[in-house]
């Protein structure tokens, strides 16, 4: 009798290994563009992301273009894919649109927020509230923007969940730009403020008051708005002017 031949792996079991790589190069793209180890406008060079991640070129141009969908790069016709720029016109719209959209997602949250999500929305804050004990810029950055990634998900609105990510995009890397390691007590006041007001609008929305879970988290983006705009004008310099 003859022997069952032996069978190829299934193509799945491949396609799934590729998947897999896929998803470990959008997530580590993904953190170097907002923890700035790719600085806005620098170019992505797509034959080395294959090499890096053992991907051929066509996932690897498939996910390049799902991240230019989601703002985190710009592709244009025979040029190479460059993280998205930050100008002046860019911060304008952000700082204009932000509040904006925190407010919508927070109050969202509020109306739609389930035991289980307040619990998640918990974690997520213990793991804030960390990175700022022990001062830890990038993790703190991240983490915040953890947050408020998960409070848009609470929210459960496909319209508003595409503009904040592009929102927390540009926080993040403001928030790395302008929230060096403190150097005053008053920067050190201010995140021990963004902490508080965290625990604040987790309360809110845990007791459905959309309200004042808005007018929180308004506040929460003035406090980074005014020290983002601190940094972008800084006090002119006390020069003794000599005859």
């Amino acid at each position: 009798m003859q022997k069952p031949k032996l069978q190829a792996a299934p193509a799945d079991t491949e396609s799934g290994a590729s998947a897999d790589r896929k998803h470990v190069m959008a997530e580590t793209l993904r953190r170097r563009i907002v923890s700035m180890d790719l600085a806005p406008g620098a170019v992505v060079d797509e034959l080395a992301l294959a090499e890096e991640f053992g991907l051929s070129r066509p996932p690897v141009r498939e996910l390049m273009r799902q991240m230019a969908a989601e703002g985190y790069l710009e592709l244009e016709p025979n040029r190479p894919a460059r993280v998205s720029p930050m100008s002046y016109q860019s911060l304008r719209s952000f700082f204009l649109a932000a509040p904006l959209i925190y407010v919508a997602t927070t109050q969202m949250a509020a109306a739609n927020a389930t035991p289980e999500d307040i619990e998640r929305l918990k974690q997520v804050q213990a793991l804030f509230r960390t990175s700022i004990e022990e001062n830890d810029l990038q993790s703190r950055v991240l983490r915040n923007d953890d947050f408020h990634f998960e409070i848009g998900r609470i929210a459960r609105n496909a319209y508003l969940m595409p503009s904040l990510r592009r929102i927390l995009i540009d926080h993040a890397r403001l928030g790395k730009i302008f929230y060096r390691s403190p150097t005053t007590s008053d920067m050190q006041k201010d995140l021990e403020k963004a902490v508080e007001q965290h625990d604040q609008i987790i309360e809110a929305i845990a007791l459905r008051d959309a309200q004042s879970a808005g007018e929180l988290v308004r506040n929460h983006m003035e406090l980074s708005r005014r020290r983002m705009a601190e940094y972008v004008i800084p006090e002119g310099l006390n020069v003794p002017i000599q005859f």
